[in-house]
């Protein structure tokens, strides 16, 4: 199989979908890997690097596109539309339910799209969501605790406190992956933490884990919005399999927030679970509302792409690997997981929630394989 690695085009995003050593193995295997000059540059990988690999360094993203499966990090550009085809595999994050005119373009021209975040095993582990979802969460800390500076605008309060002085409420709205390693890295700071969820499981699980100064709270609107009213640092972590975010937190809430509080929305690739939330990029990261600062960058760990490449790849490689030695339709026939992540097939939806999203027809996947 020929696999095409473009460079990503989005507005600061600095990963790259395959590192040197993941396009070696898939060399060795018999496949041919076309990698768009400097598509590694951002992530520190050098053209050298991967020819040395044997890959084979494309000058264009066209040629990178002309392959038969293209894997990436974010979901296509609306300049790269054009390459999308019937016979194309797609294999990069998606998130169609935040992304109507994509979800139209993959139908029309009729590319089956997978989703990373949609991959999952039994018991509901998402192997290929998790990865980004613990750097966003780690980073969602550093960057609240940044934000709540003076000079960036905030309330001017430090995290952690200081012997004598109480320290910053930091309330953290899910408790999966984003919601725990936002939790870890607030809690290591020495910040009041408050985690809202409604699964009481989870919740009692958090508690056992966490050490520091831990709240947990069952999640129902008057919690809600009485811990955003005390948030000097409000973290969105709500996720809903390959669907959009649950609007949360209402405009009334975040107007009852101290001016200079902060709102880091990491749902918000999936439309946010804050009501006053929309996507920004890392070029213009925030927006204030009603006083509070928002930073909504819909791709965050593109901002530490070292760390998160090596992250992605360690996990997407071995499906990467399966879908290049079998084929689109083999490997998901022979892998539940990799069949929970198709969203569009020849041109229809395959994912419930995507369809939900836009009120457009659900095709079950085994009905159009």
């Amino acid at each position: 199989m020929i696999v095409g690695v473009p460079k990503e085009i989005k507005d600061n995003e600095y990963r790259v979908a395959m590192t040197p050593g993941g396009i070696r193995q898939l060399v060795e295997a018999g496949h041919r890997v076309r990698v768009e000059t400097k598509a590694g540059e951002g992530s520190g990988f050098s053209d050298e690097q991967y020819h040395a690999a044997g890959a084979e360094v494309v000058p264009s993203n066209g040629e990178a596109w002309a392959a038969d499966m293209v894997v990436k990090v974010k979901e296509p550009q609306p300049s790269e539309y054009g390459f999308l085809r019937p016979d194309l595999l797609l294999f990069t994050y998606l998130h169609l339910a935040a992304e109507e005119r994509l979800t139209h373009e993959l139908m029309e021209r009729g590319t089956t799209g997978i989703a990373y975040e949609t991959v999952e095993l039994p018991g509901g582990h998402l192997p290929l969501l998790a990865p980004m979802s613990e750097v966003a969460g780690r980073m969602s800390i550093q960057i609240g605790a940044h934000y709540l500076e003076r000079m960036a605008g905030g309330r001017g309060k430090l995290l952690g406190g200081v012997p004598g002085v109480r320290p910053a409420d930091v309330v953290i709205i899910g408790g999966g992956i984003v919601g725990t390693n936002a939790a870890l890295v607030a809690l290591g700071m020495g910040a009041q933490v408050y985690i809202i969820d409604l699964n009481l499981d989870r919740l009692r699980y958090l508690e056992d884990v966490l050490e520091g100064r831990l709240v947990t709270l069952s999640a129902n609107p008057l919690i809600i919005a009485e811990a955003v009213r005390r948030a000097d640092l409000l973290v969105g972590a709500v996720l809903i399999k390959g669907a959009k975010a649950p609007r949360l937190v209402t405009r009334e809430m975040v107007a009852s927030m101290t001016p200079g509080s902060v709102i880091v929305d990491v749902a918000v690739d999936q439309g946010g679970c804050v009501e006053t939330t929309h996507p920004t990029t890392h070029s213009e990261p925030t927006f204030m509302v009603d006083g509070v600062i928002h930073y909504c960058v819909a791709n965050m760990p593109g901002a530490v792409p070292r760390t998160s490449t090596y992250a992605l790849s360690n996990a997407t490689l071995p499906y990467i690997a399966k879908l290049a030695d079998l084929g689109a339709e083999a490997a998901i026939l022979s892998d539940a997981a990799l069949a929970q992540g198709v969203n569009t097939h020849h041109g229809a939806i395959t994912y419930a929630g995507v369809a939900e999203a836009f009120n457009l027809e659900y095709t079950p996947l085994d009905s159009h394989l």
